[in-house]
């Protein structure tokens, strides 16, 4: 049996250390991160690869949602004001960390990629049932003689 592919963030980090300290924690969180410094080649990634997750530190969102609607975004931000969070969730994020809480960050992380890993297997198993069980919705019909 194949093993599950690890989940895979892209990270869109500046600061060279910060992005070395973001890939290490996610790789023994068993996440496959890709960590890059700059929007350009944060697009360019995301042209070419499927994410279940973009980490940001910079506000791209913008830019994000131009090539990809569905893989969630979560700001990871020294920016910690409650009008910073607020112009990031507008901004197309859907979820926001304060640095340095590296234990809400891991807590966040998982929560997008198990439900993007219930998401996959659900649409595993509804294809798996309408290939094997067609309906035809046309004739399927339920009656109660009571």
């Amino acid at each position: 049996m194949p093993s599950k592919p690890l989940p895979r963030v892209l990270c869109v980090e500046d600061d060279e250390d910060s992005r070395m300290i973001l890939n290490t924690l996610l790789r023994h969180a068993l996440i496959e991160a890709q960590a890059v410094g700059t929007a350009v080649q944060a697009i360019s990634s995301i042209q070419t690869q499927r994410f279940d997750l973009y980490l940001l530190d910079s506000r791209l969102p913008d830019e994000l949602r131009d090539f990809d609607t569905n893989t969630p975004i979560l700001f990871f931000s020294g920016a910690a004001y409650e009008a910073d969070k607020k112009r990031g969730l507008e901004a197309g994020a859907n979820a926001y960390v304060i640095k340095p809480d590296f234990d809400g960050l891991l807590g966040t992380i998982k929560q997008f990629v198990y439900r993007a890993e219930s998401a996959a297997v659900q649409t595993r198993t509804d294809r798996e049932v309408n290939n094997t069980l067609p309906l035809n919705y046309e004739i399927a019909r339920a009656s109660y003689a009571g």
